[in-house]
C-alpha cells in the first residue's frame, strides 16, 4: 500500500526541485544577515566547519560539513526538514536534520561524503516556517563548493616517462583528429569541417616531433604531410598567396572568421609557414621521389605568399587582413609586441617578395614604442603590455624561432620571454584577486577557453581560469616550475582535466568548471615547446632555413643559430 505521507513528500521534493532551477542562483548580492529587507523571522548566522561566513557564495568546504544554520526565531522543524535543501547540478542530496538553541539553530549534514572539487547548492526556500507561523520574504540560495581531493589520480612514473606520455597523448589531436579529407588541423574537437589554418601548422610541427619520438612512422608523417600539402596547393582558397583563418576541411573553402574576416589571415598564414619550413628541412631525402616533391610543394605555397600586399600600398607596416569583398576594412596592423614577430621574420625572408628593415622597424617595433622596461614583482620586463600579457606571447612564433642567444636592438628574446613567464607565474602565487587553486604548482595565464566563453588571460585579465598549455609550453623558459605544474595537472587534476587528446584547454577551481574541450592552437605549443625542451627540434630545423638566417640578420638579429 502506498504511504500517502511518504508520497506528499516526495512530490514536494520533486516540486521544488523544479523550482531550484528557475531561480537565479547567484544570489549576488544577498547578505546571510539580512536576507530580507523587512520582517523579523530571518537567516542571522551561517557557520561551516566552526567558520563564520556573511556571503553566500562559500568556497574549499570540507566533503562532510558540518552547516549551522541560525535562525531570528524558533524553527517549526517538520518544515525545516522540507524547505531546505541541497542540490548538485540534478541531483538532490541527502540531509540529515538536527536541531539547537531552542529550534532557532538548524544543523544539516549530508548523510554521506560530498564529492570533491565539486560545486553544490543549499537552497532555503520561503516556505520555511517559524514556530509562530511566520516565513521568509524570499528564498535564499547559498552556493557551495568542495575542495580539491589531492590525493594522486594515477600511479606515479618518471618526469622524462611523463614528458613522453603527454607528448603522445597531444599528438593523437593531429594525428587522430585530423579532418579525414584534408589532414588539416580542427579547431577544436567539435568543429566538424571547420579547419585552422595556424594550427595546423602547429600540428605539422607535432607531427614532425612525432615520428621523432617513433609515435608513427617516417613514411607514415611524410604521407600526412604530403595530404596536407596538397589539399593546400589544390584546394584550398588562397588571397594574394595567404590563406584564410579558417577553412572548410572537406572543400578547401573559406569560412569566416567574423563578417569581414573572409578572406587573408597573414598570421594564421605565418603560423602554417613555420610548420611547413620546418617540415620542408626534415625531408631532405635527395633521392625519395616523394619527398623532393613535398619539398617543391612547400616552397611554391612559401614563394607565393605576396608580402608587400599587406603593407597596404607601400606603409612600413603590415597588415593583419585582407578580404576580397571589404579590403582592407579590419584595418589592423600588426603591431608588437603580441604572438605576430614570425610575421615579420617570414616576410623579410622571403625569396620572391621580401621587405625592407624599415617595415619592421617602423611597423612592428613601433621605433620603439613597444618597448616596456618596467619591472614587475622583482623582474624587468623588457617588452609589451604591463606585466607581460598572455603567455602565448612567448609561444607562438618562437615555436620556431630559437629565442636562445637571440637579440636585436629592442631585446634579447631569451631574457623576454623568461621574464614574461616568471611575471606570470609569479603573479599566480601572489594571487592578488585570492582565486582558489593559485599556487607555485598550479598557474598559467594565457588566451584559452573560458567558463564564460573564451577569454585572452593575463595578469591584467584574470578571472580565475588556469590554462594547462601556458606553464606546459614553457617549459624551455622555466622547467622546474613548469614542471612542478604539469605534475600537478596531471597527478591531483588528471580525473578532470586529463582525456583522450592530452590536457583539456582550461579550469576554473573557484567557479569549480572545467572546460570539455581541446584546441589546436593550444594544443599544438605543449607537444613542440615539450620537444623544444628536450632536443631542440623544431628550433633546429625551422633555424636551419637559409632564408630564415638571411631574412632574419636583415631585420637586425644575432644568434649563433643564423650563422
Amino acid at each position: 500500500m502506498i504511504n500517502l505521507e511518504n508520497m506528499k513528500s516526495f512530490l514536494k521534493r520533486i516540486f521544488y526541485f523544479v523550482l531550484i532551477l528557475s531561480l537565479n542562483f547567484t544570489c549576488k548580492k544577498n547578505s546571510v544577515n539580512n536576507p530580507s529587507p523587512s520582517g523579523t523571522f530571518k537567516l542571522v548566522t551561517l557557520n561551516i566547519d566552526d567558520s563564520i561566513y556573511t556571503n553566500t557564495t562559500i568556497n574549499n568546504i570540507d566533503k562532510d560539513p558540518n552547516i549551522q544554520l541560525g535562525f531570528s526565531a524558533p524553527l517549526d522543524q517538520a518544515s525545516a526538514q522540507s524547505e531546505v535543501i541541497m542540490s548538485q547540478g540534478s541531483n538532490i542530496i541527502s540531509l540529515n536534520y538536527s536541531f539547537g538553541n531552542h529550534d532557532s539553530l538548524l544543523i544539516v549534514q549530508p548523510k554521506s561524503p560530498l564529492s570533491s572539487t565539486t560545486s553544490y547548492t543549499l537552497t532555503i526556500f520561503s516556505g520555511l516556517k517559524s514556530q509562530s507561523d511566520s516565513t521568509l520574504k524570499k528564498n535564499i540560495i547559498i552556493n557551495l563548493s568542495t575542495s580539491l581531493d589531492t590525493t594522486d589520480k594515477f600511479p606515479r612514473i618518471s618526469d622524462s616517462a611523463l614528458l613522453d606520455l603527454v607528448e603522445q597523448q597531444t599528438f593523437k589531436y593531429f594525428w587522430d583528429f585530423g579532418h579525414p579529407v584534408s589532414g588539416l588541423a580542427r579547431e577544436r574537437n567539435s568543429s566538424g569541417d571547420v579547419v585552422t589554418i595556424g594550427g595546423s601548422g602547429f600540428g605539422v610541427m607535432a607531427i614532425l616531433a612525432g615520428i621523432s619520438r617513433n609515435f608513427i612512422s617516417r613514411p607514415q608523417g611524410l604521407n600526412r604531410i604530403s595530404q596536407i600539402v596538397s589539399f593546400l596547393t589544390t584546394s584550398a582558397q588562397r588571397y594574394h598567396g595567404a590563406f584564410p583563418h579558417w577553412l572548410n576541411g572537406s572543400t578547401g573553402a573559406t569560412i569566416p572568421f567574423s563578417s569581414e574576416d573572409d578572406g587573408a589571415d597573414l598570421v594564421e598564414t605565418s603560423y602554417l609557414m613555420e610548420g611547413l619550413l620546418c617540415a620542408r628541412q626534415y625531408f631532405n631525402s635527395g633521392s625519395d621521389s616523394t619527398e623532393i616533391n613535398l619539398r617543391a610543394a612547400i616552397n611554391q605555397l612559401w614563394n607565393g605568399i605576396e608580402w608587400s600586399w599587406f603593407r597596404q600600398n607601400g606603409q612600413n607596416v603590415l597588415y593583419w587582413h585582407w578580404s576580397p569583398d571589404f579590403g582592407f576594412a579590419i584595418n589592423m596592423q600588426i603591431n608588437g609586441w603580441n604572438e605576430a614577430m614570425i610575421v615579420y621574420a617570414l616576410a623579410a625572408s622571403s625569396n620572391t617578395d621580401t621587405i625592407p628593415k624599415i617595415v619592421y622597424d617602423n611597423g612592428w617595433a613601433g621605433k620603439g614604442n613597444m618597448k616596456n622596461g618596467n619591472s614587475y614583482y622583482g623582474i624587468p620586463l623588457p617588452l609589451g603590455p604591463n606585466l607581460g600579457g598572455p603567455l602565448f606571447f612567448a609561444h607562438y612564433s618562437f615555436l620556431g624561432i630559437n629565442p636562445s642567444n637571440l637579440q636585436d636592438a629592442y631585446a634579447n628574446y631569451w631574457t623576454q620571454n623568461t621574464n614574461h613567464t616568471q611575471i606570470n607565474f609569479s603573479y599566480c602565487v601572489a594571487n592578488p584577486k585570492s582565486f582558489v587553486g593559485y599556487s607555485s604548482s598550479c598557474w598559467g595565464l594565457t588566451a584559452s577557453d573560458d567558463n564564460n566563453g573564451y577569454l585572452a588571460h593575463a595578469p591584467d585579465n584574470d578571472d580565475g581560469v588556469i590554462s594547462p598549455t601556458a606553464a606546459i609550453s614553457s617549459l624551455p623558459y622555466t622547467p622546474t616550475r613548469s614542471m612542478d605544474a604539469l605534475r600537478f595537472f596531471y597527478y591531483k587534476l588528471g580525473d578532470k582535466i586529463w582525456g583522450q587528446y592530452g590536457f583539456m584547454d582550461a579550469f576554473n577551481l573557484t567557479t569549480i568548471w572545467f572546460s570539455n574541450s581541446w584546441l589546436a592552437i593550444d594544443q599544438g605549443p605543449e607537444i613542440i615547446m615539450i620537444e623544444n625542451f628536450r632536443t631542440g627540434l623544431i628550433w633546429n630545423l625551422f633555424m636551419s632555413c637559409p632564408e630564415i638566417k638571411r631574412g632574419m640578420k636583415d631585420l637586425g638579429f644575432q644568434s649563433p643559430n643564423l650563422q
